[in-house]
């Protein structure tokens, strides 16, 4: 499910605009469909103006992307584009700016919600656990939502306190 290209919202519509040869996608939630449709449109030579400016952008901005590389295995984010394959378990971490909006288009999730081998052992699972809620932890505090943090930390403190038992 595609995310509204203006805000967090699911999308409902999805228009494509071709403007002087140039094809733009726009995925837009129900408000945000409202909006832009009752909008005015730019004069011509305006919306010119915003494609070519839209266009360089993009371009410095992939060619940017395109240069990284994997310090483990060596590929480069442009070979991933064209390739549809990551290279080793390191290019999540090399790549992970550019891939977390990727995943999250795809699955609507960037975290791992899916089920546990029933035979993977109690350390793997609190391993799991831990993992998730450290992030979680990590996320609160950007938030500045303190209170959430410190539940957070006391959860994995009794999990660790009960793993090393």
């Amino acid at each position: 499910m595609k995310k509204c290209s203006k805000c967090a919202k699911s999308a409902t519509l999805h228009i494509t605009e071709i403007r002087k040869g140039v094809v733009q996608e726009v995925h837009l939630c129900e408000s945000c469909a409202q909006q832009y449709l009752s909008a005015t449109t730019p004069s011509e030579d305006e919306d010119i103006e915003l494609e070519e400016e839209a266009g360089n952008e993009a371009e410095r901005e992939l060619s940017d992307i395109d240069q990284l590389v994997c310090p483990s295995c060596g590929i480069s984010f442009r070979e991933f584009r064209s390739q549809g394959r990551l290279g080793c378990p390191h290019d999540y971490i090399a790549f992970e700016k550019e891939l977390l909006p990727l995943l999250e288009n795809i699955h609507g999730a960037t975290q791992h919600t899916g089920k546990f081998p029933k035979r993977a052992p109690d350390a793997s699972q609190r391993q799991y656990q831990l993992i998730k809620l450290r992030s979680e932890l990590k996320q609160a505090i950007e938030e500045e939502a303190y209170e959430q943090a410190s539940r957070l930390r006391d959860q994995i403190q009794q999990i660790e306190k009960a793993g090393g038992e």
